[in-house]
């Protein structure tokens, strides 16, 4: 079964490695870490990362992405004169990001807009084409004679370019601060702080989206490509001339094979299911993404909708959470430090702190296209090619 690449992939690797450092933990849960939980203490990571500046906003102060807008704040700005501005209604703006329209924001703060906005053209900043042409006309003396030239259909323009890489959007659920949130995705607090406008105290409120700062890449590493000097013959010499096809002779038989090239085989070993095997397949299907450090921290295995979804080992649920689309998100703990992850998912059976045996059923596959279950398997903090595990 195909399934098409979803980008919303890339946000599993971010969200599933915060609660694989959530549910690692034994006793009861520290929000701001301060515990100082032994090896799952990102602390000292978070700080040493670099990130990039956040865009520069349009005229308006709205800053554009392929997937959603946002708008930064003006200083005096309320909920209502920032929506007033972008042309959005203030009630539904003010419900999207749990404020009040009467409410103040901050000089910088940034709000999300729960539907898109008209983008500027690219290049057309903030110059106001209709003033400078009307003021152009008033200052032109009676006598200037007029001329008119043709001009050649206007072209369309161009929808605006993305304001640089599409940063994760969090929505701060109950309990979070801006702590929890940048060691959940192991960034500087103070970038994500400079990228939403926090205050000072990096107060943020329940039912608030948070733009996560996106982390600075290495530049890619230049291969060189080894190139081949052919000599090159003039013209009569090297290969000899290929003689004409004849009319008297006839043509070699053309061999064509009747049995196409067989497609590689990507479904599961018959001994997934041994018992031998450290731990078991969660689906029994076929694997469409395999894993790659950094990329893909687990592996994508696809079946039919509503296919069982079964725990790799017996243990214990440690957290049940969701992605930034509300696609649940379970983790197990098991012996020796070992977590199993299990994402887009639906139907789940299991509770947090539940018991599961090895092979017992904790939620089935989503319907539609996207029936697949990322599955990760990770020692301590760090995530582990799964398939070692299942062989």
């Amino acid at each position: 079964m195909a399934v098409p690449f979803d980008g919303s992939r890339m946000r599993w690797p971010l969200a599933i490695a915060a609660t694989g450092l959530l549910a690692a933990c034994e006793g009861p849960l520290d929000y701001d870490l301060r515990g100082q939980v032994g090896a799952f203490n990102t602390t000292e990571a978070a700080q040493n990362v670099n990130t990039q500046a956040r865009p520069s906003p349009d005229s308006r102060g709205v800053i554009s992405y392929p997937n959603y807008q946002v708008a930064v704040a003006r200083r005096g700005d309320t909920v209502t004169s920032l929506s007033n501005r972008i042309g959005v209604p203030p009630g539904e703006v003010a419900r999207f990001n749990g404020l009040n329209a009467s409410d103040k924001l901050r000089d910088g703060e940034v709000v999300s807009l729960p539907r898109r906005v008209a983008e500027p053209a690219p290049g057309s900043g903030n110059v106001d084409i209709a003033t400078i042409a009307g003021s152009a006309i008033d200052q032109a003396p009676d006598t200037t004679p007029v001329q008119t030239t043709t001009l050649a259909p206007a072209k369309p323009a161009a929808p605006a370019a993305p304001a640089g890489p599409e940063p994760i959007r969090h929505k701060v659920k109950r309990g979070e601060t801006a702590y929890t949130v940048s060691r959940l995705y192991q960034v500087p607090v103070k970038s994500l702080a400079e990228w939403n406008g926090l205050g000072p105290d990096f107060a943020i409120r329940e039912g608030q989206y948070l733009l996560i700062p996106v982390k600075d890449q290495p530049a890619p590493i230049s291969v060189a490509v080894a190139t081949t000097t052919t000599a090159v013959s003039g013209p009569g010499q090297g290969s000899p001339t290929p003689t004409p096809p004849s009319s008297t002779a006839a043509l070699p038989d053309e061999k064509i094979s009747a049995k196409p090239p067989e497609a590689p085989d990507v479904s599961l070993p018959e001994k997934a299911t041994n018992s031998s095997a450290r731990l078991g397949y969660p689906v029994t299907g076929k694997v469409i993404r395999t894993y790659a450090k950094g990329k893909n921290e687990g592996i994508d295995i696809a079946a039919a909708p509503g296919t069982a979804v079964l725990a790799a080992e017996a243990g214990t649920v440690a957290a049940i959470t969701a992605d930034a689309d509300e696609v649940p998100i379970i983790v197990v703990r098991h012996k020796n430090n070992l977590l199993t992850v299990y994402a887009n998912v639906s139907g789940i059976e299991v509770k947090k702190g539940s018991r599961v045996k090895r092979g017992q059923k904790i939620a089935q596959l989503r319907s539609g296209n996207d029936a697949y279950v990322h599955f990760e398997v990770r020692q301590g903090f760090e995530s582990v090619d799964p398939e070692p595990y299942l062989k």
